[in-house]
């Protein structure tokens, strides 16, 4: 076995190692969340910190870990008796991203339950993790079903595995750590709420500091052993004050000062839900025995709050994570006591004791650092309306290239670049998805052959068999019993008889969208209300566990302004810093789009993509109807591979063109306007009855057909 990097070698990073011994002192705060970029050691810390932990005594021979003093009466090991007790060191397990579900939970032995008639159950990680550590390094871009069995266990504690009519439930308590880059995306809200702390961490900017931090990982890679006997005394010390501190802790003091100053913390951030408030305390408590103290002061809750509550503030992906630490310093002030102690003076808030502390004093790390509410756009002018008589189809920007007496844009001026337009209100957007059943990762959009889902069928098993289709599987070895010799003697099942349950469940998709940052769009007034549709799509994305891309197109080109990732976040951010103005070159953000989506199918052929066109459909990069044309014949390029494609209809004012939904024709995809995109506008509802009604009349016409041929 490796020997695992000292924690206490781990240089920097105050808060990170902090809020880890705090768990290790409290298990019961309930883990932490790293987030932080790429190579900043978050794995090393979390793996360092197994070898401080304290040996566990367990039942000899359970396979589920079980205290000797208090077993699980329902251990599938059990019930225990009289078994001696052994000692391990506790167990730090990590969770792969890509592992399955069986792995997750444990499996039962199909074969043996066919053949031998019994129940035999394999425990899984959530079996090994029981009293200890589960680690998920990448946990953002854990699979959803994964996620939903992790939620089930961290709340009840217990693991429940159900198959084919046999039932196994073990305990599972395990302190929950996971480590994240926040550009590959956001983690869901409900497995978000479920870490206790979340810790923000970056690498330092101080030379001398990165110096140390490369001169202590070439010594540990050149002489692992010896670099850990250079550490061993003050690991040594460390693991003591562990034991130390979990000693001290029954004996910590909660006020109802300290009490209620998590309470008014937790309400002037606004937090939904009373778990906040819980790991706050615990938090506090645990703050408190280690720093050798029998009773919670100020500092502690204000440390409690900057490690307990920045994730637990975002309403939504865009929100930027952490607190306001001159609002939380000012909530602490409140409920200032004039005489802190197990004994406050009093519990009103209107104290006013000017040698209190406020917080002020407290530790100021890193981790809880002020994060701002987002760019605000109410400042941004108002584009300019066009002037009486403007031809519809340009730009309405004084700077961009005139077009000359033969339709030919005049050369040599610069597009103007308007400021950013701040984005509306977002909305729910009506569900987009590709047609057909595809096979990629799962997710919440498209249809798709999965692990998970309803049953549509059965096939052969491609290695280990996961889901069993018992009638399938009966049906196969049926013919076969009497050149085996079982007729009247019981069914006898082999391997080539097992059969897989093929499942139909819903994907995640690439959703590309190409933005018309033109000055068309700017100049009537819609940007505004683009953005704010744009954004609406970004957020279904997120829940939808899409991938995201942005291209804009403006002046004579188009650019890629985020590359596909999970994190619809920078999406929105690049989306809110859009500028406008020039010619619109729709053809150009068309070939783009294709070099892009062909990339992304050499990467990963099994994610299909959805195009979302926002546009007006006026091209004039090119001048008079060539440039239609133009963007005509790009259309045609993601049509002949089948790409799915919607184009939002961004068009007003009394005389419309229709170039829009004719783009969407040339795409082989659709058209919907900015009000059919909401999920509840009248004009959607009858959109979708519409196209219902459609589609119903196209099968019945199939029907017919296929008789009349009959």
């Amino acid at each position: 076995m490796t020997t695992p990097y000292p924690f206490t070698a781990v240089v920097g990073m105050d808060d990170l190692r902090l809020a880890l011994l705090l768990n290790a002192v409290s298990p019961a705060v309930g883990g932490v969340l790293v987030r932080g970029e790429k190579g900043t050691a978050k794995s090393t810390a979390v793996r360092a910190l197994s070898a401080l932990l304290p040996e566990l005594s367990v039942v000899a021979g359970c396979r589920f870990s079980c205290d000797p003093a208090a077993p699980d009466p329902q251990c599938p090991d059990g019930p225990h008796g009289n078994e001696p007790a052994v000692h391990r060191p506790s167990r730090m397990v990590e969770l792969p991203v890509g592992a399955s579900e069986d792995r997750l939970v444990g499996a039962l032995d199909i074969e043996r339950a066919l053949a031998e008639g019994v129940k035999a159950f394999e425990p899984g990680l959530l079996a090994d993790a029981h009293r200890g550590v589960l680690y998920v390094d990448e946990v953002n871009l854990l699979h959803d079903h994964l996620v939903d069995l992790l939620l089930d266990a961290a709340a009840m504690g217990a693991s429940y595995v159900e198959r084919e009519g046999v039932s196994v439930r073990h305990a599972a308590r395990f302190l929950l750590v996971g480590t994240m880059n926040p550009e590959e995306g956001e983690l869901r809200p409900q497995l978000l709420d479920r870490f206790g702390l979340t810790v923000e961490v970056a690498a330092s900017r101080e030379p001398d500091l990165r110096v140390e931090v490369v001169r202590r990982r070439l010594a540990y890679d050149d002489d692992t052993e010896a670099f850990a006997a250079r550490w061993a005394d003050e690991e040594g010390a460390l693991r003591e004050r562990i034991v130390a501190a979990r000693a001290l802790l029954p004996r910590v003091v909660l006020g109802d000062g300290a009490l209620r100053r998590i309470a008014a913390t937790c309400a002037a951030f606004e937090v939904d839900g009373m778990r906040a408030d819980i790991v706050m305390a615990r938090t506090a408590t645990a703050l408190a025995a280690w720093a050798g103290r029998e009773e919670v002061t100020p500092d502690d809750v204000r440390q409690a709050a900057l490690l307990a509550l920045p994730h637990r503030r975002r309403r939504n992906p865009f929100d930027a994570p952490g607190l306001d630490e001159d609002k939380l310093d000012s909530t602490l002030d409140e409920f200032d006591d004039d005489t802190p102690g197990p004994e406050p003076e009093g519990p009103g808030p209107e104290g006013n004791d000017p040698d209190g502390d406020g917080g002020d004093d407290g530790p100021d790390g890193p981790g809880g650092g002020p994060g701002p509410d987002g760019p605000g756009s109410g400042g941004a002018p108002a584009p300019e309306e066009p002037e009486a008589g403007q031809d519809p189809a340009s730009d309405g920007s004084p700077d961009s290239p005139e077009p000359a007496g033969n339709g030919v844009p005049r050369q040599g001026s610069a597009p103007a670049e308007r400021p950013a337009t701040g984005a509306g209100e977002p909305f729910r957007a009506r569900v987009l998805t590709v047609p057909g059943l595809g096979e990629g990762a799962a997710g919440r959009r498209s249809r798709a052959r999965t692990e998970h889902g309803r049953t549509t069928g059965s096939r052969r098993p491609r290695g280990a068999l996961t889901k069993l289709h018992l009638a399938a599987t009966v049906q196969a070895a049926a013919p076969h019993q009497r050149a085996r010799g079982r007729v009247g003697r019981g069914l006898l099942v082999r391997r080539d008889d097992l059969r897989q349950a093929t499942r139909e469940g819903r994907e995640g998709n690439l959703v590309l969208f190409v933005v018309d940052a033109s000055g068309s769009m700017a100049a009537r007034q819609r940007m505004g209300a683009v953005k704010g549709a744009v954004l609406s799509l970004l957020l279904d994305a997120y829940q939808r566990r899409d991938k995201v891309g942005l291209i804009t197109f403006r002046g004579r080109d188009a650019a890629l302004a985020l590359p596909p990732t999970s994190s619809v976040d920078a999406a929105a951010a690049r989306l809110e810093s859009l500028p406008t103005g020039g010619r619109t070159p729709l053809a150009a953000g068309l070939l783009k789009a294709h070099d892009v989506l062909r990339v992304e199918r050499l990467r990963d052929p099994a994610r299909r993509a959805l195009l979302v066109v926002v546009t007006d459909g006026r091209a004039t990069a090119a001048g008079g109807g060539a440039a239609v044309a133009q963007a005509a014949r790009a259309a045609s390029l993601h049509a002949a591979e089948g790409i799915a494609s919607v184009v939002v209809d961004c068009e007003s004012g009394p005389v419309r063109l229709g170039l829009a939904r004719s783009l969407a024709t040339s795409l082989g995809g659709t058209a919907v306007t900015l009000d059919e995109l909401r999920a509840d506008s009248i004009a959607g509802l009858v959109k979708d009855v519409r196209d219902e009604q459609h589609a119903r009349t196209a099968r019945h016409t199939t029907t017919n057909e296929l008789r009349r041929v009959a």
